[in-house]
C-alpha cells in the first residue's frame, strides 16, 4: 500500500511540474515599465507638443502665403499634428511604433467611391495583407 502512494504522488508532483504556466511579468518589472514611461513622457510630450504647434503656426503661414492653397498648409498640418502624444510601456518595449510625425497621404477612408469587390481595397490603414502563397517557399 505505501508503493501506491508513492505512485501516486509522484505522479501528481509530475502532472504540476507538466502543466507549470510561465510566470507572468512581476510587480517590480510594471512598475518599472510604468516609471520609464512616466520619465519619457516628461521629456516627449513637451517636445512633441512644441512640434505640433509650430506645425500648426506654419501650416497657417503657409496658407496664407500661398494665397490659399490648402493642399500645402493640409501636408504641414498633417505631418505636424499627426503621430503619437503619448508613449505607453509598449512602445518603449518596441511592441508598438512611436510616430513623432503623421504621413501625408495617408487616409483610412477609401480613395474611390465605386463599388469594389474588396471593401478594404482602397483602406490603407489596414496594411498589406499577406497569404501563404504570397510568401515564397
Amino acid at each position: 500500500m505505501r508503493g501506491w502512494r508513492g505512485v501516486v504522488a509522484a505522479a501528481v508532483v509530475a502532472a504540476s511540474l507538466g502543466s507549470a504556466q510561465p510566470a507572468r511579468a512581476g510587480f517590480l518589472e510594471d512598475a518599472g515599465w510604468g516609471s520609464l514611461t512616466v520619465l519619457s513622457n516628461i521629456v516627449y510630450m513637451p517636445a512633441k507638443l512644441i512640434y505640433a504647434s509650430l506645425g500648426g503656426l506654419t501650416g497657417g503661414l503657409a496658407l496664407g502665403l500661398t494665397g490659399g492653397d490648402l493642399d500645402v498648409a493640409e501636408t504641414i498640418w498633417v505631418t505636424s499634428l499627426g503621430g503619437t502624444y503619448v508613449l505607453t510601456p509598449p512602445m518603449l518595449r518596441g511592441e508598438e511604433t512611436i510616430s513623432i510625425a503623421g504621413t501625408p497621404g495617408v487616409t483610412s477612408e477609401p480613395l474611390d467611391s465605386g463599388d469594389t469587390a474588396d471593401p478594404s481595397a482602397g483602406d490603407l490603414s489596414q496594411g498589406p495583407s499577406f497569404n501563404e502563397t504570397d510568401v515564397g517557399s
